[in-house]
């Protein structure tokens, strides 16, 4: 049988997310990316597919008490080429799955050109797909072409679609002084690398870290006037500006100290700290965590050389700013994820207004199943809410008191977005739980929920295909 193929506009995770999924329940893909020789994007370094632009950590791979590593738990499930591609070039990271940016986007792009079904085209979809392209995945992410951007502006008569989001500087391993800094990750946890050192920790004592705080106040920033009523995402927040809201925000944030011991002066406890996450297979690059700036290059190597133990860093990379972009997905899809105002259209990734590498991913495998099983003549349902992926959709298509209109906001997975169950109260043998017990309990029973329940849809989707 003879399939017309289904359009997949942007080559990020989403996007080849979708392509892939596509293509493996036997339906032709064209995937388009603008990104090619000379022509780049303003946070893009290459031309591969489902380049990391920000950090290389996909966060918690702890599918039983945390809601990230439920969803990678089931996206594994579906077969994701993303977390396929993210367990093949896995890099140390304590509890989180962290991958080396290069090894990772060089598999994802092999497996698609690979692929008999897939065909990718490099070039700039400047508008709205053509009338004759009747069934596209728009996963164009946070740097959705002007043009684009414009024409979905125009169909939707929505006024905006664009927010800030932030890049952590990289820093060369050989450069750092490891005689102040050292290796431990928070609480000594073994991620899946089995690694429990697997971050390097800066320590700074109230001295060093107020004349830090004062630094990053009075530094100089990167301002773009075009783009100064476009708000930030709170999950990316520049340090700088986290620094602005009070002076302690940062301890609290991503230099908290809690967890973690000096091993080279183990009995004085460090004010803040600063943790450096791998970056790169071979461990000689190394990203600054949760430090997503937008200092001017400059006031960065200066300021940033006020860390002990980073002196004399060397940086492979310095932070940046881009501009993101999301639709108001709860008053502009339905529940399969298409553009009500023209259904051949679906949407994918961090444009839907999910946020993070894992949650964009997941939109781009369930659009481009929900598009696939379209194709082949048998519609099947989302994921129910009671999982990861189906309390994503549950997310970005409803559960806003205005419909959306004045309160969605990109949104992280985590177990708020899942229906709730009733914390047990006692343990298997009878005895009485603490709260915090019973809040790991609780978080234990909704991923096997989950789990379960996505067993349940794989299997339904399975027979609707044998019909």
């Amino acid at each position: 049988m003879s399939l017309n193929p289904i359009h997949v506009v942007g080559g990020g995770l989403a996007g080849s997310e979708a392509a892939w999924q596509i293509a493996r329940a036997g339906v032709p893909v064209v995937l388009h990316e603008m990104r090619r020789d000379g022509v780049r994007t303003d946070a893009h370094q290459t031309d591969g597919l489902a380049e990391l632009v920000c950090s290389n950590s996909f966060r918690s791979d702890d599918w039983q008490y945390n809601a990230v590593g439920l969803l990678h738990a089931e996206m594994r499930r579906c077969n994701s080429i993303i977390m396929a591609a993210g367990d093949l070039h896995q890099v140390p990271a304590g509890g989180a799955l962290a991958v080396d940016r290069d090894g990772f986007s060089a598999e994802v792009t092999a497996r698609l050109e690979a692929h008999p079904l897939v065909t990718i085209v490099r070039e700039e979809i400047d508008g709205l797909p053509p009338a004759d392209w009747d069934s596209v995945i728009i996963a164009t992410g946070p740097l959705t072409s002007p043009a684009l951007a414009q024409a979905i502006l125009n169909l939707t008569g929505e006024e905006s679609l664009s927010f800030f989001d932030a890049i952590a500087p990289i820093i060369h391993f050989d450069s750092i002084d490891m005689s102040k800094a050292w290796r431990q990750s928070r609480y000594d946890k073994e991620g899946p690398g089995g690694d429990a050192a697997a971050y390097i920790n800066c320590p700074m004592d109230k001295d060093q870290y107020d004349a830090f705080i004062d630094a990053l106040l009075a530094g100089p920033k990167s301002e773009f006037k075009e783009w100064e009523n476009v708000p930030y995402f709170d999950g990316c927040l520049p340090i700088e500006v986290m620094t602005e809201r009070g002076r302690e925000t940062l301890r609290h944030g991503p230099m908290k100290p809690v967890g973690l011991t000096n091993a080279h002066n183990p009995t004085v406890k460090a004010h803040a700290i600063v943790q450096l996450r791998q970056d790169n297979a071979l461990g000689t690059l190394w990203n600054m965590v949760g430090f997503q700036t937008k200092l001017k290059h400059g006031a960065q190597t200066e300021i940033f050389r006020m860390i002990p133990g980073l002196e004399n860093a060397q940086f492979a990379r310095l932070g940046g700013l881009h501009r993101n972009t999301f639709i108001n997905s709860p008053r502009l899809l339905d529940e399969k994820l298409r553009l009500k105002a023209d259904t051949r259209l679906r949407f994918a990734g961090q444009v839907t207004g999910v946020e993070g590498y894992v949650e964009s991913a997941a939109l781009g495998l369930l659009t481009g199943r929900l598009a696939a099983a379209e194709r082949l003549g048998r519609p099947i349902a989302t994921p129910p809410p009671t999982t990861a992926l189906g309390a994503l959709v549950a997310h970005i298509t409803g559960g806003h008191l205005d419909g959306g209109k004045h309160s969605f906001q990109p949104m992280n997975i985590n177990y708020g977005l899942l229906p709730p169950m009733e914390a047990p109260r006692k343990d298997a043998e009878g005895k009485k739980l603490h709260p915090g017990d019973r809040g790991r309990a609780k978080k234990r029973m909704m991923s096997e929920r989950a789990i379960a329940d996505l067993e349940g849809w794989l299997a339904g989707e399975a027979l609707a295909a044998a019909e």
